[in-house]
């Protein structure tokens, strides 16, 4: 069950993984969050994600492209 979770969390951006780690959280429990969340606010935490995805996604493709802070 654990890497089926884990496999579905890549694919969907990994975002609630990143979120946890950074904030000292289960990722479970940030996912969860973010569903009652949805529920609750009608949607809008949706949105909020996308973002986060998006930036998330910035980082890795500036992370990928440079390497040291000399390369230009």
């Amino acid at each position: 069950m654990k890497r089926i979770t884990d496999f579905i969390e890549k694919q969907s951006f990994g975002v609630c993984d990143t979120l946890g780690n950074r904030l000292g959280f289960s990722s479970s429990s940030v996912r969860l969050s973010f569903i009652y969340a949805s529920f609750f606010t009608f949607g809008s935490p949706v949105v909020l994600y996308f973002a986060l995805a998006f930036w998330l996604n910035v980082r890795r493709a500036m992370r990928r492209q440079r390497n040291t802070v000399w390369d230009l």
